[in-house]
């Protein structure tokens, strides 16, 4: 159904599938792609098949008109009756929605996922690659740091300069590569979150930007996009692309909640060094992002909602839990965390 793939995917296809998924030759797996996705898709179905897999297909454009208004049928039956599912598509505008119905379901089935929106054969031989044994041990040290840490600061030499503060009754919430069926995870993997309690400062997306506006606008390098928090919440939004500056204000207001911070995380992905324009790999880049609107709230035990989660990035991070400073210039201190390679 998927076609033909570059040998040079399969090393990554086979680390989603055995240990990322840890996927048994017994089980049934769901693979929903769309026609941008293929490649990658045909590398993970081979991957699949090389174990005695053969996964319950689904090619998007064949069931649905895009951008798509809501989860197709096909794809819901196909999670309905999985024991792991992988989802490989590009994001278009307004598709938010509908993969949100798509992780609803997968959360009422407590089935393991991997969430791959923006995939491309690049990422598959780049965060794909990491070693996800050490990504989980970063990603678990990090998790139980933070449960106490009581504030975290972020500094990059373009201009951020942000303060958090936390709700020990939210979870942090580890998203290593590791995927149980407690957390679906995103793939390529790295990151560990929580829905913080308040967040004040400037943040400087220089970077990329979540949900569409990567695809439209890539990286923010060249024109960053300067955010003044307060409370918790948006209050300015600056950029010389004024069109960018609009659309995301706009964004962010689409609800009562969507100028909320609705997460902050660790990027814990070793094997990145830079960004690539993609939202999908670079929010696993070793540093701190935040996203404004929907928390999570099934797995932070946050109590609002928004239908809007839009991510914003920032290089090069100085990070401070408490007064330890955990990651200079972009690079984790791994031992001061207690962690030893």
């Amino acid at each position: 159904m998927f076609g033909t793939f570059s040998p040079e995917l399969a090393p990554g296809a086979r680390n989603a599938v055995e240990v990322c998924l840890a996927i048994k030759p017994a089980e049934r797996v769901a693979l929903i792609a769309d026609d941008a996705s293929k490649e990658v898709a045909a590398s993970i179905a081979a991957a699949l098949e090389d174990i005695g897999v053969t996964p319950d297909s689904v090619l998007i454009e064949q069931v649905a008109a895009r951008p798509l208004t809501a989860a197709p049928a096909q794809v819901l039956a196909a999670l309905e009756h999985c024991d792991a599912g992988i989802l490989c598509v590009q994001p278009q505008q307004g598709e938010l929605g509908a993969r949100m119905a798509i992780v609803a379901t997968v959360e009422r089935r407590h089935i393991r996922y991997a969430h791959m929106v923006g995939v491309t054969p690049e990422i598959m031989k780049q965060g794909m690659r990491a070693d996800y044994r050490l990504v989980d041990r970063l990603s678990t040290k990090l998790c139980e740091r933070m449960r106490t840490a009581k504030t975290l600061r972020v500094r990059t030499p373009f201009g951020t300069n942000l303060h958090a503060t936390f709700d020990p009754a939210l979870h942090w919430v580890k998203t290593s590569g590791l995927i149980n069926t407690r957390y679906w995870s995103n793939l390529p993997a790295g990151e560990v979150f929580t829905t913080p309690a308040l967040v004040d400062g400037v943040f400087v997306c220089n970077g990329t930007a979540g949900d569409y506006f990567g695809p439209k606008y890539g990286d923010l390098a060249p024109t960053p996009l300067t955010l003044e928090i307060a409370g918790g919440c948006l209050v300015a939004a600056r950029c010389e692309r004024k069109e960018i500056e609009r659309e995301f204000w706009d964004y962010c207001h689409t609800d009562a909640h969507s100028d909320r911070i609705g997460e902050l995380a660790f990027g814990t992905n070793l094997a990145l060094t830079d960004m690539i324009g993609i939202l999908l790999q670079d929010e696993k880049v070793p540093g701190v992002h935040i996203a404004f609107g929907d928390p999570y709230g099934s797995q932070t035990g946050a109590d609002w909602k928004s239908t809007t989660h839009i991510d914003v990035l920032t290089r090069d991070c100085d990070v401070w839990i408490d007064d330890i400073h955990v990651i200079e210039h972009g690079r984790y201190q791994l031992y001061r965390l207690g962690l030893y390679t």
